[in-house]
């Protein structure tokens, strides 16, 4: 039988039509999203239908599940109409209400309740935005949800006509980074003094002029579309639906080189961190998902090759003539400002040059180890918080190919990293929960391979970039 995954992410629209038994990709469609950090609704759901038009259509598919970029605030009335554009993650308007949050509440508070600290990306954040800034928007504001909740509601054949708000449904990787949900429950003390109203869980005993949120599924709970035919998963955010692509195992760290860089992976301990560094999520198999994220991902590859004034080909070349630590030459890569450490007003400096190690070959390993080094930093505030060790890491994302990349990562970690072969990680993951969904059972797809790297760790390299970069906090 047939299932569909699919990734409603920041850029586009994925869908991915599985074997739910050999977990083989059989066709798929991918569909642009509009740019902006306010985006209608519509748009995703516009862009979800022609993508599953561009796959086949569903008309043989037995179970779909839906992950997508998380926080994005959705708003809807009770006629189940979009009251305002969504704020998607990225959309920075709110970072002073995420301030003024922490002020009131604490970061201890929201750290033990909710697993995270506020930032401008949180859904609680922009909620508070909404209220203090466009009040009259708040108060038509009958339900809140996230944009796999809503094109899930959508596509079991909810929505405007079909209003019925008490059909929402969410997950708890994605609802953990809401800043209004921890320990397994909503937290209404949070969700009122940010929204300034009740919020009641759907499905629950209504409360007067409550605000409805999405009833929250287990992993591998299943719902019906609104006409009965067919099944679907509960969704994820898209970090979650990724390591249940990945199938990742305990002990396992996914390193994501994307625009931005990610690290994370699955630990039985929750998350208490009230600096922010580590985000406590958690992922889609009921355990909790620290994570971190920096600002300054593969565009750090960019910066140097046009640097250089070189294609990323020969930047590769350059890069694996030099040899690890790049002959002493250090780059602290916060070209953007960075997150993870927290100095946002940061720039990018090239360290410890000299006349012998001022080369292009030096030049070009130090860009790419830089970008290695920064996730290392994560990697270890992520150990440090939860007390896990990772014993392997799995490394994805457009650079994660890179032959220098590979060969560096080699000396900069301690521990063996696989490189799976490159496809849509997300929407997979999606497709292993509509599997699980259908058959009960989270099934056990074969990962397919690019490469299989083993440690030839250099201890120097990191602590070279440490000492660099410690220099930019004082």
């Amino acid at each position: 039988m047939l299932v569909a995954g699919i990734d409603s992410s920041t850029q586009a629209c994925k869908v991915l039509i599985v074997d739910s038994v050999t977990g083989e990709t059989v066709r798929s469609g991918k569909v642009p999203h509009p740019d902006g950090t306010e985006i209608d609704p519509n748009d995703w759901w516009q862009a979800l239908l022609k993508a599953i038009q561009q796959a086949g259509g569903l008309d043989d598919v037995a179970a779909v599940s839906i992950a997508g970029q998380q926080h994005g605030m959705i708003l809807l009335d009770e006629n189940g109409a979009v009251v305002r554009p969504a704020l998607t993650w990225n959309d920075t308007r709110s970072a002073d209400a995420a301030k003024q949050l922490i002020a009131e509440f604490g970061a201890d508070l929201f750290a033990s309740k909710t697993g995270i600290v506020p930032v401008a990306s949180f859904t609680a954040s922009k909620l508070k935005w909404v209220l203090d800034n466009e009040p009259q928007n708040a108060e038509k504001t009958a339900a809140v949800c996230l944009p796999h909740d809503y094109l899930t509601w959508r596509l079991r054949g909810f929505g405007p006509q079909n209003n019925n708000l008490e059909e929402l449904i969410t997950d708890q990787s994605d609802v953990s980074g809401t800043a209004y949900w921890g320990n397994g429950s909503y937290c209404n003390d949070i969700f009122k003094h940010v929204f300034g109203r009740d919020l009641r869980e759907a499905g629950s005993q209504a409360l007067k002029n409550s605000v409805i949120v999405p009833r929250v599924l287990n992993p591998g709970d299943k719902v019906k579309s609104a006409d009965g035919k067919l099944d679907f998963g509960p969704g994820a955010g898209d970090n979650a639906a990724a390591g249940l692509g990945l199938n990742c195992m305990p002990g396992d760290a996914v390193m994501s080189l994307g625009t931005s860089g990610v690290v994370f992976g699955s630990s039985s301990r929750n998350v208490f961190d009230p600096t922010g560094i580590v985000a406590g999520f958690r992922d889609c198999n009921d355990n909790h998902l620290p994570l971190i994220c920096t600002l300054n991902g593969a565009r750090i590859l960019q910066a140097g090759a046009n640097l250089l004034s070189c294609n990323y080909s020969e930047l590769e070349d350059l890069a694996l003539k030099a040899p690890p630590g790049s002959n002493g030459l250090v780059l602290v890569p916060y070209f953007e400002g960075e997150r993870t450490p927290n100095l946002p007003q940061a720039k990018a400096r090239l360290e410890n040059m000299s006349l012998t190690n001022c080369t292009r070959e030096n030049t070009a390993r130090a860009f790419v180890e830089a970008l290695l080094c920064s996730m290392s930093f994560g990697l270890s505030a992520i150990e440090e918080t939860t007390g896990a060790k990772f014993t392997r890491i799995v490394m994805i994302g457009g650079a994660s190919i890179n032959k220098a990349v590979q060969e560096c990562a080699r000396s900069v970690f301690n521990v063996p990293i696989i490189v799976p072969s490159p496809t849509e990680y997300v929407a997979r993951g999606a497709a292993v929960q509509a599997a699980w969904a259908l058959s009960g059972k989270k099934p056990d797809w074969t990962l397919k391979l690019n490469a299989s790297l083993e440690s030839t760790y250099e201890p120097r390299v990191f602590q070279q970039y440490t000492a660099a970069a410690e220099k930019m906090s004082l």
